[in-house]
């Protein structure tokens, strides 16, 4: 524990034993598969005015309430599984909040449809590559960018809900579609050099598609 402590890590990780696991095994590591896009599209919008480790304390109750982040089984919930679902304990109880989910979900499999997968679509839009950020600490890391404005807007299109620029950068220095672990955070180096393997061999698999 005194090794892990030692570490260099990104100023937001703190010293909570749940937080400094979600940065040192998750954060910015590449998402490759719709199962985990929709989790973190669900996740990411469950956030919205409230700290991400409230949200991270009540993963659990998410993947329970929404299947197992299974986006196809979502995509079927009707009023009642609203309502069933504004009394779920392990989830944020908002109205809004749960029929965004279940938009997502239907949103999520449109685009799959077009295109293969939400994966080959969204890794396609930001170029097919980890984009590096630049940031040293908390002063200079950005809250959006021209990319997550033009992917918010673009998601919006495509029927997405509580995916404004903000939250989408947020979704994609999580999901590892930019690397912003802190210059000096011991993560950096690890994700840069995961990060590339990954992109060669997504980019090697030929499931490749055109946004628009």
């Amino acid at each position: 524990m005194a090794m892990a402590r030692a570490l260099k890590r990104c100023f937001w990780a703190g010293d909570d034993p749940l937080m400094v696991a979600y940065h040192d095994q998750e954060w910015g590591v590449p998402i490759h598969d719709d199962r985990r896009w929709y989790e973190k599209l669900t996740l990411d919008g469950a956030q919205a005015g409230l700290s991400w480790m409230t949200i991270l304390r009540k993963r659990e109750g998410y993947r329970d309430a929404f299947r197992a982040f299974d986006a196809a089984a979502v995509a079927r919930f009707g009023e009642r599984d609203v309502e069933r679902l504004m009394k779920h304990p392990g989830i944020v109880r908002n109205r809004l909040k749960i029929k965004s989910a279940i938009g997502n979900a239907r949103a999520l499999l449109a685009v799959a449809a077009e295109h293969g997968s939400f994966n080959a679509w969204i890794w396609q839009y930001i170029g097919g590559r980890p984009l590096a950020g630049k940031s040293r600490g908390r002063g200079d890391m950005p809250a959006r960018t021209p990319l997550s404005d033009a992917l918010s807007a673009e998601l919006r299109r495509r029927g997405f809900s509580f995916v404004g620029s903000t939250i989408v950068y947020a979704f994609m220095q999580a999901a590892g579609l930019v690397n912003d672990h802190t210059l000096g955070c011991f993560r950096r180096m690890q994700v840069a050099a995961l990060s590339g393997a990954r992109s060669r061999r997504a980019g090697a698999s030929g499931r490749t598609a055109r946004p628009r």
